[in-house]
C-alpha cells in the first residue's frame, strides 16, 4: 500500500470513529481531547433528551392545545433549542475535521499533542486569537442572532389580535402576510404611500444634512474666516443638546397656532419687501408637516458630518492646493478635484450609513407629530415611515404583531441590500487597503 492509499485510509477511519465525537480523537490517542468531545456530546444528548426533542416538536405544531399551550413560549424554546442544535453540528463538523487531520498528521509522521497540557500549550499558542473572540461570538448568538430569528419565524405565522396565546394558539401560515403586504389592498396601499415616504425622506433629509455639514466645514475652514472657535462651538449647539430635547421644543416652535414660526418668524419675514406669507398648517397638513420634519433632521445631523469633514479638510495637505493654484485651478476646480474627492475617500462608509439611520430614525418621526397628521390606512399616519409603523402596528388597539414582523424582515433586507451595493459601488472599505 503506497503512501496516498494510507493517508485515504486515514482518513476514511477517522472520518467513521468520528460519527461519535471523540472517538476519532482516541483513536488517534488523543486521550484528554476524545474525553473533552464525549462530555460534550454527552451534554447535548441529555440536553436533547430533557428539553431539545420537546421543545424542536413545539416549534413544528407550535402547541395543540388553546389554553395550555402558549405558542409564543413554544416558538421562543424552540427557535434557542433551533440554534444550540445548530452550534453542536457546527462542533461536530470540527470534531471530524480535527479528526481527519490529525489522523493525517500521525500517519504522515508528524508529531501531533498528545496530552492534555501540549492541547493547552498549542490552543494558546495558535489559537490565541479565536479562543480571545470566542466569547463575543457566542454573545452575539444568542444577543443578535437569536431576536432575528424568532423575528423571521413571526413573520411567517398569523399572530395578531385574534390569536394571542395561550388563549388562542399561533399558527404557520407561510407567505401570507407578505402576499398580504404587496396584494391586499388596505396594506399594499398603506406600504406603498409609507414605504414612499421612508425613501423621500431618507433621501432628502440625509442628502441635506451632509451637504450643510460640507458647506459649513468648508466656509469654517477658510483661511480668512476670523473667530473660528467661535464657529465651531455655535456648529456644535445642535448635537450636543440631546435630540430628544431638540424634536419636542421644534414640535413646539412649529405648532399652528402658537408655535414660534407662525406668531414670529412668518410676521418678521412679512416686514420684507415683496414677502407676504400667511400662518403655515406645520403639524395639520402632511406636506408642511413632512417639509419641518427634513428641516429638523437637516438640523440635527449636520454637525456631526461637520465635525468629521472637518477633521478630513485639516489632514489634506496644503502643498496640494498650492500646486493647483500654481496651476491655475478656480476654488471651484480646486473642490471638485482635491477636496471633495479626499472628503469622500475618507468619509464614504459613514455617509451611506447616514441614510441607513435615518431610513430607520425613530425618535424624529413619532416625537415630532406621532406620525401624523391624518391617516395613511392599516394603522399608518400620513409622515409614518416604516419603523415607526411597525410600532402602531404592534401597540395599536389591534395589534398586527406577524405583519410587523414581516414589515421588519422586508425593511432589514432593503437597507442591507442597498448599503451592500452602495458599499461596493464606492469601494468603501477597499480604501483601507490603499490608505
Amino acid at each position: 500500500m503506497n503512501k496516498d492509499q494510507t493517508l485515504a485510509k486515514q482518513r476514511r477511519k477517522a472520518v467513521l470513529l468520528s460519527i461519535i465525537p471523540g472517538a476519532g480523537q482516541i483513536a488517534n490517542r488523543q486521550f484528554s481531547k476524545g474525553v473533552l468531545f464525549f462530555v460534550i456530546t454527552g451534554l447535548f444528548a441529555c440536553e436533547l433528551g430533557v428539553f431539545g426533542i420537546r421543545a424542536l416538536a413545539g416549534l413544528i405544531t407550535l402547541g395543540s392545545a388553546p389554553g395550555e399551550d402558549h405558542s409564543l413560549f413554544l416558538l421562543i424554546e424552540g427557535t434557542l433549542q433551533l440554534i444550540v442544535t445548530l452550534m453542536f453540528l457546527m462542533f461536530w463538523a470540527f470534531a471530524i475535521y480535527d479528526a481527519q487531520k490529525t489522523a493525517v498528521m500521525k500517519a504522515a509522521g508528524l508529531k501531533i499533542n498528545r496530552t492534555a497540557g501540549d492541547m493547552i500549550k498549542n490552543a494558546w499558542d495558535q489559537g490565541f486569537p479565536y479562543l480571545f473572540t470566542l466569547p463575543a461570538y457566542i454573545m452575539m448568538i444568542f444577543v443578535i442572532i437569536f431576536p432575528v430569528l424568532v423575528t423571521l419565524f413571526i413573520a411567517f405565522t398569523n399572530y395578531d389580535f385574534y390569536h394571542i396565546p395561550p388563549g388562542s394558539l399561533i399558527d404557520w401560515v407561510g407567505f401570507k402576510n407578505f402576499l398580504n403586504i404587496f396584494f391586499l389592498g388596505s396594506y399594499r396601499d398603506t406600504f406603498a404611500d409609507v414605504f414612499t415616504w421612508t425613501v423621500v425622506w431618507t433621501i432628502c433629509a440625509t442628502t441635506l444634512q451632509i451637504v450643510l455639514g460640507i458647506v459649513t466645514a468648508l466656509i469654517v475652514n477658510q483661511d480668512f474666516i476670523k473667530g473660528k472657535r467661535a464657529f465651531r462651538m455655535i456648529f456644535l449647539l445642535p448635537w450636543a443638546v440631546p435630540a430628544f430635547i431638540t424634536i419636542m421644543s421644534f414640535a413646539n416652535i412649529f405648532n399652528d397656532s402658537a408655535g414660534a414660526m407662525n406668531t414670529q418668524v412668518i410676521p418678521l419675514l412679512n416686514h420684507l419687501p415683496f414677502v407676504e406669507l400667511s400662518a403655515i398648517p406645520w403639524k395639520t397638513d402632511p406636506f408642511w408637516t413632512k417639509t419641518a420634519l427634513i428641516m429638523i433632521q437637516t438640523w440635527l445631523g449636520f454637525p456631526y458630518i461637520y465635525v468629521m469633514v472637518t477633521g478630513v479638510l485639516q489632514a489634506i495637505p496644503g502643498e496640494l492646493y498650492e500646486a493647483a493654484k500654481i496651476d491655475g485651478a478656480t476654488f471651484i476646480q480646486r473642490f471638485r478635484h482635491i477636496t471633495l474627492p479626499m472628503i469622500l475617500f475618507a468619509t464614504a462608509p459613514v455617509m451611506i450609513t447616514q441614510y441607513t439611520f435615518n431610513f430607520n430614525n425613530f425618535s424624529i418621526i413619532y416625537l415630532f407629530n406621532e406620525g401624523g397628521p391624518g391617516s395613511a390606512g392599516a394603522g399608518a399616519g400620513s409622515t409614518d415611515i416604516l419603523i415607526s409603523w411597525i410600532y402602531k402596528l404592534t401597540t395599536g388597539t389591534s395589534p398586527q404583531y406577524s405583519v410587523a414582523a414581516a414589515v421588519t424582515l422586508l425593511i432589514s433586507f432593503i437597507v442591507i441590500g442597498v448599503s451592500l451595493i452602495a458599499f461596493k459601488k464606492s469601494n468603501a472599505f477597499g480604501n483601507e487597503e490603499v490608505m
